[in-house]
């Protein structure tokens, strides 16, 4: 093994530490950064499996239907569904285009909805790990 490579384990213990940020950001009221540090567990996740596949380091990229694919994951119909809907919120949850009106559509309820199915996704995926 590449002394350099990060094993899969690491990449799922920095998905647990990004998905206890996400609730700590979800308790201040941070909803964006909730949604952002959820989609961050995962491309976590996906990179730790994608290490145990093919032993080497995974691209780095942001697209976690990309990884979903390249490892060849086979996630429900709700996980899928779920897999692209982080995927689409990667961007303007990282860099809005107006800070305000994201803000209005991201409030507490949305935000404590992709929290949860986000651990929901992480514990099947480190059942698959």
């Amino acid at each position: 093994m590449n002394k350099k490579l990060k094993p899969p384990g690491e990449w799922f213990k920095q998905a647990d530490y990004d998905l206890g940020a996400a609730d700590d950001m979800l308790k201040s009221g941070r909803y964006i950064y909730t949604i952002f540090m959820c989609h961050l567990s995962i491309e976590k996740a996906l990179k730790g499996l994608y290490t145990k596949k093919f032993w080497k380091e995974p691209p780095k990229i942001h697209d976690l239907k990309y990884l979903a694919n390249q490892i060849d994951l086979q996630p429900s119909e709700i996980f899928k569904a779920f897999i692209n809907e982080l995927t689409d919120l990667s961007v303007p949850t990282r860099y809005p285009e107006e800070i305000e009106k994201i803000l209005k559509y991201y409030k507490k309820d949305e935000a404590k909805r992709i929290l949860s199915q986000t651990g929901e996704l992480l514990r099947w995926l480190k059942e698959i790990l």
